[in-house]
């Protein structure tokens, strides 16, 4: 009997839940493996649009907004096509500083002003990085946007991928500017209503503009539903939401992360997991976004979002976790 009560204890405290395919047993490959990464909060992976595995250990669940960290970025790209789609803005090629106007700063650092908004996305603006060591000073800073803009030049725009979260939050300036709304209102009305899926409110800059590249919060399952949105080239329910062009090129290299060895386009890392193009978003301690199209499958990963960081350990298992589910769900 106390074996049992254990037992009992661990499983409310793990807030275990696991929805498998008829004919799986609750050993499964991929939730037992899943079970095993000690920051993991849980697990949604869609077969051909449809739940073949769920899992909750911890955190607010499946159904209610978790922070997606960096994932954001890739919510951010969206958002960016969807604009150039509607002839908001002309195209990745357009300069930053047209469509800023007076947020661009007059003392931006020479050569800022040949950035443009596909180099924003892509991280590729040239300028000394705002994330890591530079994170604090950048978000304390009284205009975020300023602040990126002055950073010294450290490589030309367009040239080699400089991870930073400044980049793609001046990404967010210029949509905001472009689309006269802030990005709250354009992520509900662009992507809430059409996805039926909730977006809350999040971090702003001094200035008002939300957070272009960090502090998301979206649920598991609204994650993924954007992931569904990108695997099926862009329709719902026979609808065209976003275009087939955008998705395209947003998974086509820009650049190559110096840190995980993958491509990286337009918010999406590229690479290949179990001999399948894979592209995914991923966040500080562990948030993911995988799609693996010719596989069918979709995956959405909440993990602790809290420091310390767990490192690039953690994220070489979520890349086993999803190699795991493409041999186990995928029939070809």
């Amino acid at each position: 009997m106390k074996d049992f009560g254990l037992i009992s204890k661990a499983l409310t405290t793990a807030c275990l839940i696991v929805l498998l395919l008829p004919g799986n047993s609750l050993a499964d490959a991929v939730t037992d493996r899943s079970e095993q990464i000690d920051r993991l909060h849980s697990l949604l992976v869609l077969y051909r649009g449809e739940p073949v595995a769920e899992l909750v250990r911890d955190g607010p669940g499946l159904s209610q907004p978790a922070n997606i960290k960096s994932v954001s970025k890739t919510v951010l790209s969206v958002l960016a096509g969807m604009a150039i789609d509607r002839g908001l803005i002309e195209g990745p090629e357009t300069l930053l500083v047209d469509l800023l106007g007076d947020r661009f700063p007059d003392q931006a650092t020479p050569g800022a002003e040949q950035i443009t908004f596909g180099q924003a996305l892509a991280m590729q603006i040239g300028l000394e990085s705002t994330s890591g060591r530079n994170y604090g000073r950048f978000v304390q800073s009284d205009n975020w946007v300023s602040h990126v803009l002055t950073r010294p030049m450290v490589d030309r725009p367009g040239g080699r991928m400089i991870y930073s979260t400044g980049a793609t939050h001046l990404a967010a300036a210029a949509l905001v500017e472009a689309t006269s709304h802030d990005l709250a209102s354009l992520a509900r009305q662009w992507l809430g209503e059409p996805l039926n899926i909730r977006i809350p409110d999040w971090m702003t800059d001094p200035q008002g503009v939300h957070f272009g590249g960090n502090e998301m919060v979206l649920s598991p399952r609204a994650l993924a539903r954007i992931g569904e949105l990108y695997r099926q080239g862009g329709k719902l329910n026979g609808k065209q939401i976003i275009s087939e062009q955008w998705i395209e090129r947003s998974w086509h290299a820009n650049g190559r992360s110096p840190w995980t060895g993958d491509d990286y386009g337009y918010g999406w890392f590229i690479t290949r997991i179990d001999g399948y193009d894979t592209y995914y978003g991923r966040g500080f301690g562990g948030q993911a976004l995988f799609v693996v199209p010719a596989a069918e499958l979709t995956i959405a990963i909440t993990s602790n979002p809290n420091p310390p960081s767990p490192g690039g350990w953690q994220f070489r298992q979520l890349r086993y976790l999803v190699a795991l589910a493409i041999s186990t769900y995928h029939q070809p």
